[in-house]
């Protein structure tokens, strides 16, 4: 039906109608020891697949319905806003915003961590593997910001290089040279629920996705969102594409000038309801882009007030520390209050190299905000002692607890 459909639009000369996926036959070769599986697996597989092929976007201009360019206009003077309160306040939001993103992110894809653990990984004392690998994909965050808002094969490949680089070596920035599928078996591609590309095609489908994504004609949450499901359905890595593909969409929020100064949690609104999120991905490749374009719009919406009410939390935590740090408002002590935002948990190395300071002037900061109760010794960090601000632990903790309710 998707190749009727295709195909009755490019005869027409449809260049608005947004191209469906079409397949094509791809035969498969097992690496499986035949005698583990049974005579009607071993039947099943030795058929062709179907592997997606991937209409040419490059040109295309998407329809997206009225009712839905109304949520991203409201979606977009959102963000906008959300980006100019963030610039105003006198603590390092920014930083904390893109630490929840990542750690929504990462949660999409069922990896998950409270905000110590995070913090301690990101410190590399003590972490869990999970912490791990979300402090990673804050890493990627923070790599998409340094490489550039322009997306191309290049910064697409150090991305997924800065997100796996330390748990999966040999694939971390590599297209794959296999191919991969979702749902289903694990034995085979066969009647899986969906299968991108093969990956020989994978190369050529990133070139039009960044010539796509270089465009400047197209709303930019819409074209945001778009680049997103289009690297999602190329899936040009064996691991890490979700992770690296949200990166994607923030790439080109900062490119367009939506985002300027902030990191708007989208990831922490599509927590609302994943099931949803993949579901729109699945109308997208069906040839429609007005869902998944509704359902980063609704998220976007849902992360700037959520991410209002961690602001909020933050300044009033802030405020609070005014009467109980006893330091001038130019010292080290209040820097590193400061900085806690950013890195709840902290050492003397990292506050001496954070600050600038000395050993002993790291150390007696710590002393300052320990007497002023913002700072407790960690009790299960191993040597050397790390010390951890609870109260903005809890607010991170906070912030995560409602992005994973359900609206």
């Amino acid at each position: 039906m998707n190749d009727q459909r295709t195909a009755v639009a490019a005869e027409k000369g449809d260049d608005a109608a947004w191209p469906a996926l079409t397949t094509e036959p791809r035969d498969w070769t097992s690496n499986l020891d035949d005698r583990r599986l049974s005579i009607w697996e071993r039947q099943r597989i030795a058929r062709p697949y179907r592997a997606s092929v991937l209409p040419p976007i490059a040109s295309r201009t998407p329809r997206i319905s009225s009712t839905v360019q109304v949520l991203v206009d409201d979606a977009t003077s959102d963000i906008a806003r959300f980006d100019s309160e963030v610039a105003t306040m006198p603590v390092p939001m920014p930083a904390v915003l893109l630490r929840t993103e990542s750690a929504s992110s990462s949660q999409i894809e069922h990896l998950t961590t409270n905000a110590r653990n995070l913090a301690m990984a990101s410190l590399g004392v003590g972490a869990k593997q999970n912490a791990e690998l979300v402090a990673a994909n804050v890493r990627a965050m923070r790599e998409a910001l340094a490489v550039g808002d322009d997306i191309t094969p290049d910064t697409i490949l150090a991305v997924h290089h800065a997100l796996l680089a330390d748990s999966d070596p040999d694939v971390a920035g590599r297209w794959r040279s296999e191919q991969v599928w979702v749902g289903a078996s694990a034995i085979s591609p066969h009647d899986a629920d969906f299968v991108p590309p093969h990956h020989e095609r994978v190369q050529s489908a990133i070139h039009d996705m960044a010539a796509f994504a270089a465009r400047d004609d197209i709303p930019a949450l819409t074209h945001a969102a778009l680049v997103h499901a289009q690297f999602e359905t190329i899936h040009p890595f064996v691991d890490g594409n979700g992770r690296t593909g949200r990166v994607l969409l923030h790439q080109v929020l900062r490119r367009r000038g939506l985002t300027r100064h902030t990191t708007v949690p989208v990831s922490a609104g599509l927590l609302r309801d994943p099931d949803r999120y993949f579901r729109a991905l699945t109308s997208y490749r069906d040839g429609d882009p007005s869902v998944i374009t509704e359902q980063v719009a609704h998220a976007a919406v849902a992360a700037t007030l959520n991410g209002r009410h961690l602001a909020d939390d933050v300044m009033a935590l802030r405020a609070a520390w005014q009467d109980q740090i006893r330091a001038r408002s130019d010292s080290a002590a209040w820097r590193l209050a400061d900085a806690l935002f950013a890195q709840p948990v902290v050492n003397a190395d990292y506050v001496a190299a954070t600050l600038a300071i000395s050993d002993r002037g790291a150390r007696n900061a710590i002393e300052v905000l320990e007497e002023a109760d913002v700072l407790r010794p960690s009790t299960s960090a191993r040597r050397p002692k790390v010390w951890q601000a609870s109260q903005v632990l809890t607010a991170m903790d906070a912030f995560a607890a409602r992005a994973g309710r359900r609206a």
